[in-house]
């Protein structure tokens, strides 16, 4: 009895589950890319990727409240979290567009009092 040999392989149902798996990945990242808080980022023409460790995310919305990691924080709130917090730690700071340079620049002054310097400012490109 001889054994019936294979001239080919069929690949269609490795490309259906690919494609089935890249379709799962792309939905998700449109949901895990979109911020939870509603910010109109500013543009600029070079747009920084944040740091790859986990980075502690700041954000202002347009009414100028203040959030540290998706939750509302008071600015004396924000000092006092940011105070334990080790020099080396990356910051991502979101700001709607809309909100004054003084917000923004006391936010920042925060960060410098606690010498928190590896901030990176979240902008998207113009269009």
């Amino acid at each position: 009895m001889a054994m019936k040999r294979f001239d080919s392989i069929n690949v269609i149902p490795f490309i259906d589950i690919m494609l089935v798996l890249l379709a799962i990945v792309l939905t998700t990242a449109t949901f895990i890319a979109q911020g939870k808080i509603d910010i109109n980022l500013p543009k600029a023409n070079q747009e920084a990727a944040p740091p790859q460790d986990p980075p502690i995310t700041l954000s202002i919305d347009r009414d100028g409240a203040a959030y540290y990691n998706d939750e509302a924080v008071t600015l004396e709130d924000l000092s006092l979290r940011l105070s334990g917090l080790d020099k080396e730690t990356s910051i991502v700071m979101r700001v709607d567009e809309a909100v004054p340079f003084a917000g923004f620049v006391s936010v920042v002054d925060i960060l410098k009092t606690q010498k928190l310097e590896r901030l990176s400012i979240v902008t998207q490109r113009p269009q």
